[in-house]
């Protein structure tokens, strides 16, 4: 019974503090090293066209290029699945490699 009233306190404490629950966090240095398979085809450092767009900047605009909102879960999604042009990456990549490609790109 103790345990559990422990738990929940420190659940309690964890969500007023505003930590996050897992370690989903990505890992921007990690990122930019995942992302070195990536700049065969996106530039990291402008928003120039390579072979696919150019990916500095990219938390800072609307839209990707399938039209969706800019944001963590639609970046991973693109890179699951792919759009147009873009290869899918599905499982090549694990979900940590994405969380930490998507803090990369949150650098740029």
């Amino acid at each position: 019974m103790k345990k559990g009233i422990l738990t929940l306190a420190t659940l309690g404490l964890v969500l007023a503090a505003g930590l996050p629950l897992t370690a989903a966090d990505g890992d921007a240095k990690k990122g930019q090293s995942v992302f070195d398979n990536c700049s065969v085809c996106h530039n990291a450092d402008s928003a120039e066209m390579k072979i696919g767009p150019g990916l500095k900047g990219l938390f800072k605009r609307e839209k990707l290029v399938n039209g969706k909102p800019v944001n963590d879960a639609n970046v991973k999604g693109l890179i699951t699945e792919g759009s147009g042009g873009m290869p899918p990456f599905g499982d090549a990549l694990s979900a940590q490699d994405k969380d930490d490609v998507v803090a990369y790109l949150k650098t740029l």
